[in-house]
């Protein structure tokens, strides 16, 4: 702008358009307390980027998906040939989810271009929303699959292979989602990326505790998960006596109580998590033959997640009560730090918009920690309500929505620009 204050993105942003269309995704796998059921790759989860993709078609965004099911929203750049500054995050949900996790870092990326439209800003790169697949989890394993398979294209075939609990693979159900969405354009997977910055709920309470809107992300924690199976052997409650029993469900809870204690740390630095437990045949009158149950073990420091992820296998074993006990790793993750560029430019920009902001710590696994092995990457926070999430009680305020979306847009536009 001749003779004046050059435009901002972060000045289009449009507070009520961001809200408006989180209650409006929000209805698709919506739940009767108020979250959202929303598996990866499900009927729902096509619905809610049918819409999506929508939006960003109307202004003239071009929506392409590739083989993992990762779908990517450009706005082209003056160099045709330069490699896109990404940001976004994921639409699938936990079974009792929230309205917030991962669908904020879709729409705030989605608002975040438009903004960049509104105000007239060209840039240099394209800017890219994008939605990856299976962020969660819940209905296969390992979560992060899409943006996985995006940075590391060699495990794209292993990936597509992976069943749910039904049996069905990750290529038939992205064939399922992609029938909700048949206009869509396909494009490889995997590709240059000149950097990637994923917004999203801090699912902890430290910002709203100290007042901070914006959360500068440092880092990622390191995760081990596992499987365990108890196989021992069902047998009649009445008249089974206790010695001759190879009960699996008296083998878990020996285990788990013998995992706790390895995870016992005073200074609650320690993750642990037995969060899924599926008893077989979970009849009133039956000794319970089978169990499997999962494990969830988290920790910034590489040693530590070492150390005691190894010895889960022998607690296992020692407390296995004449059962055959297996225990399968399934997922490993290494703490990792965001440095540099893009966190930076985060800081920085939330400063020059007057927004309080500090340093924080990802305690919770996301798309960012994979887009980290192939380029400068970063990650905003924003408060939630309480630190509730994982739950249909999750909460953000628009407010809050909207100064990440600002930031987002103009860190974005500078990555691009330069």
């Amino acid at each position: 702008m001749a003779g004046g204050t050059p435009p901002r993105a972060s000045d289009a942003v449009d507070e009520d358009r961001l809200w408006s269309r989180h209650m409006t995704v929000a209805e698709i796998g919506g739940t009767p307390r108020g979250g959202v059921n929303r598996q990866a790759l499900t009927v729902e989860d096509g619905h809610a980027r049918a819409l999506i993709a929508g939006w960003a078609s109307e202004l003239g965004f071009a929506c392409r998906m590739d083989a993992m099911g990762n779908m990517f929203m450009r706005r082209p750049g003056t160099d045709p040939t330069a490699a896109p500054v990404m940001s976004g995050s994921h639409t699938d949900s936990q079974p009792s989810g929230g309205r917030f996790d991962g669908m904020s870092g879709v729409l705030t990326a989605l608002e975040a271009l438009q903004a960049a439209e509104e105000a007239g800003i060209a840039t240099r790169r394209p800017l890219e929303a994008v939605v990856w697949t299976n962020e969660e989890g819940s209905r296969f394993l390992p979560g992060c699959m899409g943006s996985y398979a995006y940075a590391e294209t060699d495990q794209l075939d292993r990936m597509l292979a992976i069943e749910d609990a039904d049996g069905i693979s990750v290529v038939a159900a992205v064939a399922d989602m992609k029938a909700v969405l048949p206009d869509m354009a396909a494009c490889p997977v995997g590709g240059e990326v000149a950097a990637f910055v994923e917004l999203h709920i801090e699912q902890g309470p430290l910002l709203e505790d100290t007042g901070n809107l914006i959360g500068v992300v440092t880092g990622i924690q390191g995760t081990r998960r596992f499987e365990v199976v108890i196989e021992g052997e069902d047998a009649h409650a009445g008249t089974t006596p206790r010695a001759r029993r190879k009960d699996a469900l008296s083998a878990a809870a020996a285990i788990v109580g013998g995992l706790e204690e390895l995870m016992h740390d005073p200074e609650d630095i320690v993750r642990f998590t037995v969060g899924r437990f599926d008893v077989t045949p979970n009849a009133p009158s039956v000794v319970p033959g089978r169990v499997v149950f999962s494990i969830d073990f988290r920790h910034p420091e590489l040693a530590v997640l070492d150390s005691r992820g190894d010895r889960v296998e022998g607690v296992c074993q020692a407390h296995a009560r004449g059962c055959e006990v297996t225990v399968k790793p399934v997922v490993r993750t290494s703490p990792i730090a965001f440095e540099g560029l893009v966190p930076d430019a985060i800081q920085a920009t939330a400063e020059s918009l007057g927004l309080p902001n500090m340093r924080i710590f990802s305690g919770a696994s996301h798309d960012a920690q994979h887009l980290f092995k192939i380029c400068p990457t970063g990650m905003i926070f924003v408060p939630c309500e309480r630190g509730i999430s994982h739950s249909e009680v999750e909460n953000a305020k628009p407010g809050d929505l909207a100064a990440g979306a600002r930031v987002l847009a103009d860190v974005i536009v500078e990555l691009a620009n330069r």
